[in-house]
């Protein structure tokens, strides 16, 4: 009988052997410290080819007066363009409608994707709850370049539909994307059916990790439903839900593509935010420089977003240790 490990004695194998160096050497790379290094090396040079390297070099450019299309060589001036924006009132202004449409889009999503999840996830027998969830969804998987083309058109004021129906109850037709008064409310308005959903779906995933047998517990103690949502759902569910709220506000922070398809910033500059702002200094007006220390901005905010997230989430850890 051949031995574990060997060839059988069969005329059709004489002469062929066990590629032994070479499963040794796989074995001993296997088993080195290199080895992790190794697998995680494909993942590390795409990010540093795609993620740090354009840090540094759009790190670098915020230096610089740099405009694409003169024939200038680019002129180093330190913190000047930074200077600039911190001094400019159009900026100023420009954050400040950035960040009051950012908390109105996420709170108002955050809230309707919270009560909609409650919703679906008490109905786990109603009819249909697949079919519902599934309609639900649609709007997050669409494109945003559809989504804007498509309600430019359900706010035409001529043939849209949403004048069709102010016609028929009111008897006015608005101008939603046109009226300083209501092109801001209509963005939103847009954004939060877009993305409400997302939360839906971070709010199902939260109550999804919660415990059944401290939910049944609290059932048989008849514990009250706010006091189950404050005592057991939350604690178990606030680290996905405050993730989902962190993208969305990062997201909706630098959201770009739909006031410009819908609004073009207008009317004026009403609806033009950070990322519509930055697109048309660096690709409209080639102003390198200025647009990079604009990004650079924008992402110290983004990571001041996050670390205040991660505060929030950490405060009862952090507070016990500091007492």
């Amino acid at each position: 009988m051949a031995q574990i490990g060997t060839f059988p004695d069969h005329p059709a194998l004489k002469g062929i052997a066990p590629p032994r160096g070479r499963l040794a050497g796989l074995r001993s790379i296997e088993g080195s410290r290199a080895f992790p290094a190794l697998l995680l090396a494909p993942i590390m040079i795409f990010f540093l080819v795609w993620n740090v390297v354009p840090l540094v070099w759009l790190l670098g450019v915020s230096f610089y007066k740099y405009k694409v299309t003169s024939s200038r060589e680019p002129a180093y001036v330190g913190f000047d363009n930074f200077t600039d924006l911190w001094r400019s009132s159009e900026i100023w202004g420009l954050i400040g409608r950035t960040l009051t449409f950012m908390v109105t889009s996420v709170g108002l999503a955050t809230l309707l994707g919270v009560l909609l999840g409650l919703l679906f996830w008490g109905s786990g027998k109603m009819p249909g709850r697949r079919l519902a969830l599934t309609l639900l969804f649609t709007p997050m998987v669409l494109p945003p370049i559809a989504v804007g083309t498509f309600y430019r058109l359900i706010y035409e004021p001529s043939f849209g539909v949403v004048n069709h129906f102010t016609q028929a109850v009111i008897g006015r037709r608005f101008d939603f994307l046109g009226d300083k008064n209501l092109a801001f409310g209509a963005t939103i308005a847009v954004d939060v059916w877009m993305w409400t959903p997302f939360m839906i779906l971070m709010t199902l995933a939260a109550l999804g990790s919660v415990p059944k047998a401290e939910l049944e517990a609290a059932e048989v103690d008849r514990l009250p439903w706010l006091k189950r949502l404050w005592y057991i759902v939350l604690p178990h569910g606030k680290f996905i839900l405050m993730l989902g709220i962190l993208l969305r506000t990062i997201d909706a922070f630098k959201t770009t593509d739909l006031p410009y398809l819908m609004t073009n910033g207008g009317p004026g500059n009403l609806t033009e935010f950070v990322g519509l702002s930055l697109y048309r200094t660096g690709f409209e007006a080639f102003q390198m420089g200025d647009a990079s220390a604009l990004a650079v901005v924008t992402l110290l905010v983004a990571i001041a977003f996050t670390s205040i997230y991660l505060y929030v989430l950490n405060y009862r850890e952090t507070r016990a240790q500091l007492t």
